[in-house]
């Protein structure tokens, strides 16, 4: 899940000085122009990353770059580089500028993603299901594609990239059929990327994230509907602490990876749905 313009936290002291420096390593994070990409941005900008920020609208890139780019101030570098993650050319172009700023790739957060419009399967119209896969799985899979190329031709050899799943690659929402769908198909899209990255030093974990404040889930703070066919408001979570679990995992040594993590609201309804 992704996406809202209020996510921007402060990180406490302690948290901050508990965080190795990046090093000047090289972050890649799509959707990062509102909600957990921008969340996941500002925590990497403030723990010495260079970031370079991808998702369609330059405005809102910018917007991201001028909040956090402060952070970094004589360190690392903050990039806007508008990009639709369903087109295979922009998609090359973004990599193409990491590698000419950069020289290499360390992690990419893979975040892109939509819900799509909700309803009953039956009514779900073939251009709306398409819209969804172009975007959550075949806009992931071709920033994950670029990414491992990257991270296997450069010297030294390797990097990271952290998928961002679902609550719903585990369980369905009611008419949900195109999310759902994707966000299974983006755990299979980990695991080949796992087992493929092997030879190379490239480590692929997923973040499943339930319930945290963004545009995309204000409907879940106004009432959703429910499995048992009744509307509920749900309890949701800060972003920013989805945004300190990337951190943790890109943090990690390439000899170690979170394959999978789940990240969720306490009280939201997620055991036992479905």
């Amino acid at each position: 899940m992704a996406q809202n313009e209020s996510a921007a936290h402060g990180t406490d002291e302690a948290d901050r000085e508990a965080a190795a420096p990046a090093d000047g390593k090289v972050a890649v994070v799509t959707g990062a122009g509102s909600g957990i990409g921008r969340a996941v941005a500002q925590e990497l900008i403030a723990a010495g990353w260079h970031v370079v920020l991808a998702g369609r609208r330059r405005e809102t890139l910018d917007a991201t770059a001028d909040r956090f780019g402060h952070l970094g101030t004589e360190g690392p570098a903050v990039v806007p580089v508008p990009t639709d993650v369903t087109r295979p050319d922009d998609v090359d172009a973004l990599f193409a500028a990491v590698r000419d700023r950069f020289g290499r790739l360390d992690l990419l957060f893979n975040n892109a993603g939509t819900f799509g419009r909700p309803g009953p399967l039956e009514e779900l119209s073939y251009e709306d299901w398409r819209a969804v896969v172009d975007v959550n799985l075949t806009g992931a899979f071709l920033c994950a594609q670029a990414a491992f190329r990257t991270m296997k031709e450069q010297d030294p050899q390797g990097g990271r990239i952290i998928n961002n799943g679902s609550i719903s690659a585990h369980v369905p929402r009611p008419h949900s059929i195109a999310y759902t769908a994707t966000k299974h198909a983006v755990t299979g899209l980990t695991r080949s990327l796992s087992l493929d990255g092997r030879p190379y030093r490239i480590a692929c974990g997923q973040i499943d994230i339930g319930n945290a404040a963004t545009e995309m889930t204000g409907r879940m703070q106004t009432g959703i509907l429910q499995a048992n066919g009744q509307t509920a408001v749900e309890p949701v979570m800060d972003a920013a602490d989805v945004a300190r679990t990337v951190r943790h995992m890109a943090s990690l040594p390439l000899e170690a990876n979170v394959q999978f993590a789940t990240v969720m609201a306490t009280n939201m309804p997620y055991i036992g749905r479905g």
